[in-house]
């Protein structure tokens, strides 16, 4: 068995050691720009070049070793139709995107934002607290990962609600779902997350006309991709005080560039796509246990629907 590898950070030799572990009797190769790989049986890539395209036709399964499918689905047509694509479930990332998310959501609330403001001020003025009643946390995605969020929420008593492309029930959380339910989700959310998956219908979701449906003074947080928000939009909310802060982990251009205005908006946290990183170990053994069930005629989770874009 032979399984090509790619990795933009160049850094595959830990992956093959891994891979010699869970997989021994396989044969690891790794993709280079302007060489013909051998004949192989798997592909492990996240964003891979346009050149490697070619070199995917023959293989029986392309795994993602990443949350998210868009670095791979933005080749449209040209990503061979006949390979199933297999992203990865959690490998050790919705607890880190559950920490995440739950240390802004619990910084907004109890005011640290603005504490912090005030320490490099050199004032001390102990703020009003803000009432949990009506701090409701929405989540924009209710997948695994959006799950794990909610989850992680619950024991403090906020009011959760959560929106997706189709029905959902979860206990404990108000659900909404499809576009008649997006403003009614909007209108009632006070710190509203993002988790969903990058699509065409989900393509700047977060503009000027849905962040005005949220309450005066919301929050946002960005966890999912930086394509899902209109940024002029956002500055222009947040220099208005419709929106009093947002915590971006992930934007259009990456890493963003040192003239991009968000460096210079201090109501903006900015952190480097760090909220949920993959974890090596654990997506090599969830990707070699994949593989042996593909080798025995199983049937394996994780298949992208590339209609749907997730």
């Amino acid at each position: 068995m032979r399984i090509l590898l790619h990795r933009a950070d160049g850094a595959t030799e830990p992956w093959i050691k891994d891979f010699g572990k869970y997989l021994p009797d396989a044969e690891v190769v790794v993709w280079r720009a302007g060489t013909t790989p051998p004949p192989c049986d798997y592909a492990v890539v996240w964003s891979p070049p346009e050149g490697m395209l070619a070199d995917l036709g023959g293989v029986k399964a392309t795994f993602l070793t990443g949350a998210g499918v868009d670095g791979l689905l933005r080749f449209g047509d040209k990503l061979p139709r006949h390979v199933p694509v297999i992203r990865l479930e959690d490998a050790g990332m919705a607890i880190q995107m559950a920490e995440y998310v739950t240390h802004a959501v619990l910084r907004y609330y109890r005011r640290f934002d603005e504490y912090e403001a005030q320490a490099r001020a050199g004032q001390w003025l102990p703020l009003p607290q803000h009432n949990k009643e009506d701090f409701s946390i929405g989540l924009l995605g209710m997948g695994a990962l959006g799950g794990r969020v909610l989850e992680a929420l619950a024991p403090f008593g906020f009011p959760l609600r959560g929106w997706s492309r189709s029905a959902r029930e979860v206990a404990g959380v108000q659900c909404f779902h499809g576009a008649d339910g997006l403003d009614t989700f909007l209108r009632g959310t006070r710190v509203l997350v993002c988790l969903l998956p990058l699509t065409a219908d989900t393509n700047n979701i977060i503009d000027r006309s849905n962040m005005a449906k949220l309450p005066q003074g919301a929050y946002l947080v960005n966890v999912a991709r930086g394509a899902h928000v209109a940024e002029p939009d956002l500055l222009t909310l947040i220099k208005s005080g419709h929106i009093a802060a947002a915590t971006l982990d992930v934007f259009r251009n990456e890493p963003l560039p040192s003239q991009h205005p968000f460096w210079q908006e201090p109501r903006i946290s900015i952190t480097p796509h760090i909220s949920a990183m993959t974890l090596r170990r654990e997506s090599v053994q969830q990707i070699a246990e994949k593989i042996l069930k593909i080798e025995a005629g199983e049937m394996v989770d994780g298949i992208v629907d590339r209609i749907r874009g997730y």
